[in-house]
């Protein structure tokens, strides 16, 4: 199977996936391993007394659901946090104390639309509010630490959404959609510097979405340009890949990207409802994903991110749930 095949024919490939969970890949497969339990499910008592306290009394009333999950991301402890601009806040999983937490916002300020977390070394929360038009950031228990992106000048951000953090060099990078840009500010929140312009050249995007870091390099979704763009850190163009088509290989809504421990990229096509995997030289490699309901199928899927177990955590938007993959090496 070669990446000139017709998409329609992809698909009807691809759909074999959702039935038969082993995917055979180039360097390896990828098998769908669960979906995320819903914050009903997962806060189900367990204990006798519990479970008899809210016989007597009720359930609580004021536990969220995921409505419409936008991005993932993970933590050093391996809590799983889901932005979900439907709920207006992050869900926050800790499946190893069986604990569930709803960040809700700042005091006196609810989000409004968080498009993506991120954590930092030290698990604070960094989440973009694509509304507000600013990044707040908390610490691991979810209380409010700063924000930032709200100033005027050249830190002033329009429409964040997508959010990469070098935990390295103590960086974030975050596409400004509207501003066509891609903004860099330290993790305080001190602005470092801006790349970019509206435009079709190389270097230029036109409603950039997501981004993320790869083998020491910085990929970004040029939404609306129908491409995939690689930056080295400081913003010197790299490379690009990606055209708008109906085949595999090209794309029509590419929204999140994340990277594999090999430094293959995999972007997400909402109108395709696959995830496309490239090398880093832009190549396709295989995907996964089709139209539907059933495990391993999507609904305009969003985020995308991937721990260094190469466990994929896909944003499957309008089924209102996060379907979890894992890519196994093949010798």
């Amino acid at each position: 199977m070669t990446a000139s095949l017709r998409l329609g024919a992809a698909l009807a490939a691809v759909a074999l996936f959702a039935e038969t969970p082993a995917h055979s890949l180039t360097r390896g497969r990828v098998d769908y391993l669960r979906t995320v339990p819903s914050v009903h499910e997962f806060t189900k008592p367990r204990s006798f007394i519990v479970k008899l306290f809210n016989f007597v009394v009720g359930p609580p009333d004021d536990v969220p659901e995921i409505v419409r999950p936008y991005a993932t991301a993970h933590d050093s402890i391996g809590r799983l946090l889901v932005a979900d601009p439907g709920e207006h806040g992050v869900h926050i999983y800790d499946f190893e104390k069986h604990k569930y937490q709803f960040l809700k916002g700042p005091k006196n300020q609810l989000l409004k639309s968080p498009i993506d977390v991120a954590c930092d070394s030290h698990d604070n929360i960094y989440v973009s509010d694509s509304e507000l038009g600013r990044v707040y950031v908390f610490d691991m228990r979810g209380k409010f630490l700063r924000t930032f992106g709200a100033a005027a000048g050249a830190s002033h951000l329009l429409r964040p959404t997508g959010m990469a953090l070098d935990r390295t060099s103590g960086m974030i990078y975050l596409t400004d959609t509207l501003r066509h840009q891609v903004v860099e500010f330290t993790l305080d929140g001190a602005f470092v510097r801006a790349f970019g312009k509206r435009g079709t050249e190389s270097g230029e995007f036109n409603f950039p979405t997501a981004i993320t870091l790869a083998a020491g390099k910085i990929a970004v979704v040029d939404a609306m340009n129908f491409r995939i763009q690689i930056f080295t850190p400081d913003g010197r163009y790299v490379n690009s890949f990606g055209a708008h088509g109906d085949q595999t290989g090209t794309f029509n809504r590419p929204k999140g990207i994340a990277a594999d421990t090999f430094g293959n990229l995999y972007v997400v096509d909402a109108l395709f409802d696959t995830v496309q995997v490239f090398d880093p030289a832009g190549r396709l490699l295989y995907y996964f994903g089709s139209g539907g309901v059933r495990p391993g199928q999507f609904s305009l899927p969003s985020g995308i991110s991937i721990d260094d177990r190469n466990i994929i955590y896909v944003a499957d938007s309008m089924n209102s749930r996060v379907q979890v993959f894992r890519l196994w090496q093949v010798e």
